[in-house]
């Protein structure tokens, strides 16, 4: 495995054979906190999305849930 840097990218080579899916969820890691360190939201936004999701679920969960 190498890692280098180039500007602002950091890139990964790994030599094959690499278990794909061990990979993608290191990927799909790597995007998520790339993700959360850009969130630039506050806890009232946070509060306001943990109603809108109980209500929502509240409203249709007898659509999932038989």
């Amino acid at each position: 495995m190498v890692i280098e840097q180039q500007n602002q990218d950091l890139i990964i080579r790994i030599s094959t054979p690499a278990d794909i899916r061990a990979t993608q969820k290191v990927v799909d890691y790597l995007n998520l906190m790339e993700s959360i360190s850009k969130n630039q939201g506050t806890e009232e936004a946070a509060e306001l999305a943990r109603d809108i999701h109980k209500e929502w679920w509240v409203k249709n969960r007898s659509l999932f849930v038989k």
